[in-house]
């Protein structure tokens, strides 16, 4: 029987699931070569952002952008971010997020790389599995060094 990992936090599943695949990935990437191994990881990645992003689109009732405006929420959940909206209408949704613990717990781990492709390499594909419309634009992250990860969502036609 499947539980709902719903009732654990986000920055707490993401994690346990670093503390499991990170060891098995770094093994991977010594047993075929580090690019490899981590674009097969990105494929599972953005498979299974896709899937919850999908999850969640049926979870609110439905895919518009004003659903996906609910999505920083459950992201922030815990105090995980710190966000500051810049911007929000039927079809954008523009951010900045000046604190990632996501990023803390990777780089406290060890896994400061892994963590971009874990964490910061699925946000474009659960935004793609929610809508196939809704495209997103993001020209740092907090992960890679910047100050802060800046995320632009829009709703194509």
């Amino acid at each position: 029987m499947a539980e709902d990992l719903t009732q654990i936090k986000l920055l707490a599943r993401r994690e346990i699931e670093a503390r499991t695949a990170g060891p098995l990935i770094e093994q991977f990437c010594e047993a075929m070569g580090k690019d490899k191994a981590l674009a097969e990881v990105d494929k599972v990645v953005q498979r299974l952002a896709e899937e919850a992003g999908a999850q969640m689109a049926q979870a609110l009732g439905g895919n518009t952008m004003e659903h996906f405006h609910k999505a920083p929420d459950m992201w922030k959940q815990g105090g995980a971010l710190e966000i500051e909206l810049e911007d929000k209408d039927q079809d954008k949704l523009v951010f900045k997020v000046t604190r990632c613990c996501y990023a803390e717990m990777y780089r406290e781990l060890g896994y400061e790389e892994l963590g971009q492709v874990l964490s910061c390499g699925r946000d474009a594909a659960f935004a793609r599995g929610f809508n196939p419309g809704i495209r997103m634009t993001r020209t740092k992250t907090i992960l890679s060094g910047g100050p802060y990860c800046d995320f632009k969502f829009e709703l194509g036609s």
